[in-house]
């Protein structure tokens, strides 16, 4: 089974900046794609950004250019740095594995998220 952990998460003052981690209990490299999503009360979960195997990477309209996604595979994490972060970024963050075709019918993984709030 693959183990996907977020941390990272806080309260930060509008304008302010966090760096979301998740680690995986294998190589990032096992999989396809990695990304963050994220979901606030009453709504449903959102894509935020994701990064692919060969290191291409997408980001939501509402977090482009504030938000950067990246990896160190030897740590086998996968980093969400949030900059001018705005109110309406609160939310529980949560990252996602995809293994892919080959993971068979459980080739996604989440993990439990970890809470961002944005408030003065």
């Amino acid at each position: 089974q693959v183990q996907v952990v977020e941390s990272g998460g806080g309260l930060v003052q509008p304008g302010g900046s966090l760096r979301l981690s998740c680690v995986t209990s294998g190589s990032i490299f096992s999989f396809v794609v990695m990304g963050w999503y994220r979901q606030a009360p009453g709504k449903q979960r959102e894509f935020v950004a994701v990064i692919t195997r060969g290191g291409s990477t997408n980001y939501a309209d509402s977090v482009k250019g504030r938000f950067t996604i990246s990896r160190d595979n030897a740590k086998n994490t996968v980093y969400l740095q949030m900059n001018s972060l705005k109110p309406e970024d609160t939310a529980v963050y949560y990252c996602n594995a995809d293994l892919g075709p080959a993971g068979g019918p459980g080739r996604t993984s989440w993990g439990q998220g970890t809470q961002v709030t944005v408030s003065s």
